[in-house]
């Protein structure tokens, strides 16, 4: 888009917000003009994803990754250094391969699902139609699964199921792995459910380092389950190779913008630095990481001073498990009481609908209040719910007000953790109009007075219990840690 493009587009909008009655205050003015106005948000990205590419936690990409943000700060004037933590466990595939054989004989494209075990060289079992891979497709099957490699069918996920979809796909892999675990299959192979032979990598928590597990190309696996349904018998040869097994070093990029009269009090506004490796990470979660890096700078560059301290956290070990995040809650523990706000931003760049809010009594309003300057980019609607499933995670378990944008689903779900998440499916119009919210909201809670207290242990149990919030811990392999006093507030 042209400067003049979003001028014009800035004016608009600003337009609409005065018709609507909104006031906008001179800082939140200038902040907002500028985040529409020519910044080097997609010149970041394109470098990001285009010279870097995938960054999984541990590689030497995601290495240059943290050395490229920590010199995107430096050029800002923003300080920022990098917080070092330790992962316990590492995890790349390095080969994976399979070839059906039996009745009829062909060699499908797979990749191992994350926290896949490794095959010890190939191996080579029975293939068998598992169905959905529910509790009763295990019982049709008996002792047929015993010792097989059993094939799971998927239903197709589009734009049109959106994150619907992606959050049912967590959910029932993660039930189908233990029911396949329990059964003693050799191993899984879930037909993907993205058509067109696009493949992805979905962790699975739940059966981590326990079985090997592929995800196939779809139209593969529907040929698969054709030849099988039709009476033919067949077998699977597949190869997996993991680089796992040992703890490793990364680290977080942590930006600050000081302030002025309640430095010790933080907004912490992140998102994830590191990505899989099938594509260059332009949605999830590029497009995040180099919007919070463009309102760091633009607040650097126009001298606005917040009265709270703003922290930028670029993360990393968010898809093993938001690990950095975690690490983050333990070096940072002393402070916690005093952070007003942690935020995430990784839904790539759908438009910001509003935020959840986490089921903290209270929020909602604030939110409402900080997002009123810029209601001419709405409308928004919070969703005062809990939710585990990226860095804001670790915040909530520690009673820390937490927020994660809801936003449309665009194309998110349909690129996710796969081989076409690269910078032509972002949409750069919406990530800058994206990047003004973000700054307004940010901004907000800077200079507010208003601020929830952290809750307590007692107070998060609770949520817990009141809520779905257990299931989704154990999905994303958070409630082990939770349970055994190692994670979140416990004082």
């Amino acid at each position: 888009m042209t400067s003049n493009s979003w001028r014009q587009l800035f004016v608009g909008i600003i337009g609409a917000v005065v018709i609507a009655g909104a006031a906008i205050a001179d800082d939140v003015d200038a902040l907002v003009g500028a985040m529409l106005g020519d910044t080097p948000i997609i010149d970041d990205l394109k470098s990001l994803t285009d010279s870097i590419g995938g960054r999984v936690t541990g590689s030497p990409s995601n290495t240059a990754a943290v050395a490229w943000a920590l010199q995107r700060f430096e050029e800002a004037g923003v300080p920022a250094t990098a917080e070092q933590f330790e992962l316990p466990s590492q995890w790349q595939e390095l080969e994976a391969s399979a070839r059906v054989g039996g009745d009829v004989s062909f060699a499908p494209r797979a990749v191992a699902k994350p926290f896949s075990t490794g095959t010890d060289g190939s191996l080579s079992a029975p293939l068998v139609d598992v169905g959905f891979g529910t509790a009763d497709d295990f019982d049709r099957l008996g002792e047929t699964a015993d010792n097989a490699w059993v094939l799971v069918e998927t239903p197709v996920l589009d734009d049109d199921i959106g994150l619907a979809g992606l959050f049912a796909e967590y959910n029932d892999a993660a039930a189908t792995a233990l029911l396949a675990i329990n059964a003693d299959a050799a191993g899984i192979v879930f037909m993907s459910s993205r058509p067109k032979n696009l493949l992805y990598r979905l962790p699975i928590f739940s059966s981590k380092d326990k079985l090997p597990i592929l995800v196939m190309e779809r139209e593969n696996a529907e040929r698969i389950l054709r030849l099988l349904r039709s009476g033919k018998s067949l077998t699977l040869q597949a190869t997996i190779r993991i680089d796992s097994g040992y703890a490793y070093q990364s680290s977080n990029v942590i930006g600050e913008i000081r302030g002025s009269s309640r430095p010790d009090e933080i907004v912490l506004v992140g998102a994830h630095l590191d990505s899989h490796d099938l594509g260059t990470g332009a949605l999830d979660n590029g497009a995040n990481v180099t919007m919070l890096i463009d309102i760091a700078r633009q607040i650097a560059r126009l001298g606005l001073q917040p009265k709270r301290t703003i922290r930028f956290a670029l993360w990393n070990g968010e898809e093993q498990g938001f690990v950095g995040s975690w690490r983050y809650t333990e070096r940072h523990e002393a402070e916690l009481d005093n952070h007003i706000m942690a935020a995430s931003f990784d839904i790539g760049t759908g438009r910001i609908t509003g935020f959840f809010t986490g089921g903290r009594d209270g929020l909602p309003a604030i939110v409402d209040k900080q997002l009123a300057p810029i209601a001419g980019l709405g409308p928004f609607h919070q969703v005062n719910i809990p939710l585990i499933g990226t860095d804001t995670s670790d915040f909530m378990i520690e009673g820390v007000p937490n927020l994660i944008a809801a936003q449309a689903d665009a194309n998110y779900a349909s690129n996710y953790h796969a081989a076409s998440d690269t910078f032509d499916k972002v949409d750069q119009q919406q990530l800058k109009l994206n990047s003004a919210i973000v700054a307004a909201l940010v901004w907000g809670f800077a200079n507010s007075e208003d601020r929830l207290p952290r809750q307590t242990h007692e107070d998060v149990e609770a949520l817990i219990n009141s809520t779905d919030l257990e299931q989704q811990m154990r999905t994303f392999g958070v409630w082990e840690g939770w349970a055994s006093g190692i994670r979140g507030r416990h004082d």
